[in-house]
């Protein structure tokens, strides 16, 4: 694989030919970035859980304690989730997949990867899968 150095204000622009190499080093560098702040997070929470004393004396402090370490298992549970598709996302960036729909094959395109840069699926592809869950979730 080729170095790619970017400027530092570069940002994907829809002038440019679509997953370039300059497309896929700038969106590796942002889910490498993004991994790494998880990560840091994770551990801190990791860090808090460890310290935090369960056993109060106060029932109320043990109670309110709980559901803190509870609430933060969750959000620890998201972020390995989160990270897992981080790590989806930085492979389809190696083996030349990044994207482009998992359904259909077309561009997910720059603005929905700027904001969901693990996204898998097109707008349109996206709209059908979440319409699909909500009938069967009505069902």
């Amino acid at each position: 694989m080729t170095i790619i150095t970017l400027p530092p204000d570069y940002v994907p622009s829809e002038n440019e030919e679509y997953m370039n190499e300059k497309q896929l080093e700038y969106f590796r560098q942002k889910l490498l970035a993004w991994k790494e702040e998880l990560l840091k997070e994770s551990a801190f929470t990791l860090q808090d859980l460890k310290e935090t004393n369960l056993r109060a004396a106060d029932m109320n402090d043990r109670a309110s304690n709980e559901a803190d370490q509870s609430l933060e298992l969750r959000t620890r549970d998201r972020m390995r989730k989160l990270i897992k598709k981080i790590d989806g996302a930085l492979a389809r960036i190696a083996d030349g997949t990044y994207g482009y729909c998992e359904e259909t094959g077309e561009p997910i395109g720059l603005k929905r990867l700027e904001a969901r840069p693990v996204a898998t699926l097109c707008i349109e592809a996206q709209e059908r899968h979440e319409r699909k869950e909500k009938t069967q979730a009505d069902e």
